[in-house]
């Protein structure tokens, strides 16, 4: 995230699972092939070619793919993890609250991030994290770790982002231990600048701790680009987003990053952080080994309006999901969409199929943080599945329903009535 820290208040709905055992008939999105999915228990049982069943003229094609993971998301829905006044209880309520909102979208398993702050406030997140997930067993089932994005950070305008000066740092294994700690040892990605003094040494020992490292928010050289993916680093934070307005023709941090092999981007595919030809030239340079993410702030799935922020001031939402500042409506405070809505938009900004676009949100993210039981529909799989139509006028994704280990958590249905 490069923005943002506020809380807005927005009615608590309760939050039923259904726990009887059903079968899913759909086409897989990832072949078009038309199946019955079985579920016992958690997991997948079988995914079975069948006749398909007939449909109206009129009637939409229901889609099955695995559910959506987010490996960047502060908030969401008006819960915010990062938010500066918040009591331990708070921090705990907020997470218990924002995987529910979350969950509805079509994201299964994400990667709470905490940004750059001062020792207690990220000791407190953390905390409140562990508390949620040994409290709220659907918060423990969707949380697949936490992703700290920073303080080891730049402190260069632009490439800092919104991250506050004040606190950024070089790292300290020392630290990164405590907060481990405070976390139950829930931290599995960080978000890190090579050009920081020991961050190299910090690449080693975290990739040791079998941690996934990114490099981000960081005005590092080509050689502190190379020798960070030789020590380790597997992943680009929002590749485009956190640096200068200008930068040197070549080389700068951004080909250098986009010509290791080693490196897979993340991009924010929401319409409004990246040009549709810099996604294209991301996904052609890495031969569509990247992943989406939403880096969703708080206000994500809000009403468009005008909001007062914490750090930024006042941010306006407009109704197309992109999040400006009031002052300068150049500028972006954030990301304000759900990672299904950066699915929908990479199809249509870069011509993607249906099939191209889940991938970069399902299996390319397990397969980066280590998830071998998530991102695929197949048989011992876990049992996180989407069904949903594409809406013909604009192909946005309708989602049908939402299953987490087996249990429907979401139904299009059930809310309608």
């Amino acid at each position: 995230m490069y923005w943002m820290d506020e809380v807005n208040t927005i009615k608590k709905e309760v939050f039923t699972i259904e726990t009887n055992p059903r079968e899913i008939y759909g086409s897989l999105v990832s072949t078009g092939e038309y199946v019955c999915v079985s579920i016992v228990g958690e997991r997948i049982f079988s995914v079975t070619p069948t006749e398909k069943q007939k449909r109206a003229d009129n009637e939409r094609e229901v889609w099955i793919c695995p559910g959506l993971i987010d490996l960047q998301i502060n908030g969401f829905a008006g819960y915010d993890l990062n938010r500066a006044d918040a009591d331990l209880e708070e921090r705990v309520e907020a997470i218990r609250q924002m995987t529910r909102e979350v969950l509805r979208t079509g994201t299964t398993s994400f990667c709470p991030t905490i940004i750059t702050a001062g020792f207690e406030q990220i000791h407190s997140s953390l905390t409140a994290i562990r508390l949620a997930c040994s409290r709220d067993p659907i918060v423990d089932s969707c949380v697949l770790g936490v992703h700290l994005e920073g303080p080891y950070l730049s402190d260069q305008d632009g490439p800092r982002g919104a991250h506050p000066r004040e606190h950024i740092k070089d790292p300290d294994w020392e630290e990164f231990t405590a907060w481990q700690e405070a976390s139950g040892g829930r931290i599995r990605m960080v978000t890190l600048a090579p050009e920081r003094t020991g961050a190299v040494e910090m690449i080693r020992r975290l990739v040791q701790e079998g941690i996934l490292v990114c490099i981000g928010h960081t005005a590092a050289s080509h050689d502190e680009i190379i020798a960070a993916a030789d020590a380790g680093a597997r992943m680009s934070t929002h590749l485009g987003n956190g640096a200068h307005a200008q930068l040197p023709r070549h080389p700068n941090y951004i080909w250098s990053q986009l010509s290791d092999d080693r490196l897979t981007p993340g991009i924010i595919s929401d319409g409004h952080h990246l040009h549709p030809s810099v996604m294209k030239v991301m996904a052609r340079a890495k031969n569509n080994q990247i992943v989406l993410v939403s880096d969703a702030v708080h206000l994500a799935h809000m009403k468009p309006g005008i909001y007062k922020t914490h750090v930024g001031g006042e941010v306006e939402l407009l109704p197309s999901g992109r999040l400006q500042m009031v002052a300068d409506p150049l500028l972006l405070a954030g990301a304000a969409v759900s990672l299904a809505d950066c699915v929908q938009t990479y199809m249509r900004l870069t011509s993607a199929s249906l099939h191209e676009a889940i991938r970069l949100a399902t299996i390319m993210p397990a397969r980066l943080i280590g998830e071998p039981l998530l991102g695929q529909v197949r048989p011992n799989g876990m049992a996180d599945l989407l069904t949903f139509t594409l809406n013909p006028e604009d192909g946005r994704i309708d989602m049908l329903a939402v299953t987490k280990r087996g249990q429907t958590v979401y139904s299009a249905a059930q809310e309608n009535l």
